[in-house]
């Protein structure tokens, strides 16, 4: 008799060899992807050196990219991407993206077909959980379990529970994939998926482009997920289609798998979402938040700064200009993107209105530069965390908002509804001129 299972535990239970898995058990499976950055990726080879083990277990299964500091913005930086360089010359990993070709990993690594629906991934960063989205098993790893399945190309897991979220309905003019993960979070709380996947169905997911597909799996883990994930459809194959000709295998799961729990949102009841300081889970509708003043605007990070996030600011920023006494700060997640936005316009646009443009880096989103902040300061950002500390000093405050809303916010210079500034804005988003970037981003 075959035991219904998830997609989750259909892609661990193909990985590992077995018949079937359930919640709870542990498995040791292959793994397809992995993917480096500067950060957690040294320590990890320092691990194997010590060990004595000087191979990984495949170089072409493997990606790497400098982007947490980019670029380097002191000595220690600079010797971190200094000694990835040289790992990856010795290995012999060919998937090396150097700065100038570079971006933020979990951008990076869809925009140039990496991933496919089906996959097991891993990276040494917690929003591992973005490639969620193409319907893989991805989720981020400690350095000591990344140096392991460097080794052996496999890893263990305890098989988690799995939470379904049934989304219906389309989503509002103003109202974005990232308020609807900020709605889901603040709904169960910052530990209210802790270990569980998180599993996205409904006719609003099906309506979402790619990257706002990317955005909702990305902030699985602010909720505790292990990982988030979606069906690969039609939108997901041509996405990945266009990026690489290897085969996948796309999973579903059973009408008759098991959840641990069920959630139904209705995504036309939603607004335009706020997360107050100090916690994701701290959303608020924008109409029950205070106008209260920003020091900076900052639309950037593995959540919303791919093309899609650019063009829905640059669509608000257009003819007006940044608030005195306001930073405005964008970065985009990768070069390709950097370059089809300002193929585009948008550069332009972005400042004229007075805002600076940074290359792809995670940058600020973890209070590493290009917009750190001081002492009572206070960022809306399109990032994903607003821990106390995340952005700079412990006294500063973040409020987490969707593009639009920082765009919004950055030209009044206050918490601002978006939606005021949508009836007259013009449309950034009508096909753009064909160029390597804009094929990059087709979906």
């Amino acid at each position: 008799m075959t035991i219904p299972m998830t997609i989750t535990e259909k892609i661990l239970c193909a990985h590992s060899g077995r018949e079937s898995v359930r919640p709870g058990e542990i498995v040791n499976a292959r793994i397809d992807l992995i993917v480096a950055h500067e950060v957690t990726t040294p320590p990890a080879v320092n691990m194997l050196a010590k060990m004595g083990i000087t191979r990984v277990f495949d170089p072409s299964c493997i990606v790497v990219t400098p982007d947490h500091f980019v670029p380097n913005k002191d000595i220690q930086t600079a010797e971190l991407t200094r000694k990835l360089r040289e790992w990856v010359k010795e290995q012999g990993i060919e998937n090396y993206y150097e700065l100038g070709d570079h971006g933020i990993c979990h951008a990076l690594v869809p925009e140039r077909g990496h991933i496919l629906p089906g996959q097991t991934a891993i990276c040494g960063d917690s929003h591992t959980t973005t490639l969620g989205a193409f319907g893989a098993f991805a989720t981020g790893v400690g350095s000591t379990d990344l140096a392991a399945a460097l080794a052996t190309g496999e890893l263990w897991f305890k098989v988690p529970e799995t939470m379904r979220f049934n989304v219906s309905g389309a989503l509002p003019p103003g109202v974005y994939s990232k308020d609807l993960i900020l709605y889901v979070i603040s709904m169960i709380g910052v530990d209210g998926a802790r270990y569980r996947a998180m599993e996205y169905h409904g006719s609003c997911i099906d309506s979402l482009s790619m990257e706002a597909r990317m955005t909702i799996c990305n902030m699985a883990v602010e909720a505790g997920g292990k990982s988030g994930i979606m069906e690969a459809d039609q939108t997901t194959a041509s996405y990945v289609r266009a990026r690489t000709a290897r085969d996948f295998t796309v999973y579903s799961s059973d009408e008759d798998a098991e959840y641990s729990s069920v959630f139904d949102v209705d995504a036309s009841s939603l607004e335009p979402i706020v997360a107050l300081p100090h916690l994701p889970s701290n959303g608020r509708f924008i109409g029950e938040v205070e106008p209260v003043a920003i020091d900076q605007a900052y639309i950037g990070s593995c959540t919303n700064a791919r093309i899609e996030d650019l063009r829905e600011a640059a669509r608000i920023i257009k003819g007006r200009h940044v608030a005195r006494g306001v930073r405005a700060i964008v970065v985009p997640a990768t070069s390709a993107i950097w370059r089809q936005a300002l193929k585009e316009g948008l550069f332009e646009i972005f400042s004229e209105a007075g805002c600076v443009v940074s290359t792809a880096t995670c940058g600020a989103c973890l209070g590493g530069h290009m917009g750190v902040l001081g002492r009572k300061e206070r960022c809306i950002s399109t990032t994903n965390r607003n821990f106390v500390g995340r952005m700079g000093h412990p006294e500063a405050e973040v409020y987490l908002a969707s593009p639009a809303t920082v765009a919004a916010s950055a030209i009044t210079g206050c918490i601002t509804d978006p939606r005021i500034f949508l009836d007259h804005a013009p449309d950034l988003n009508a096909p753009a001129p064909r160029t390597e970037a804009a094929a990059m981003q087709k979906e």
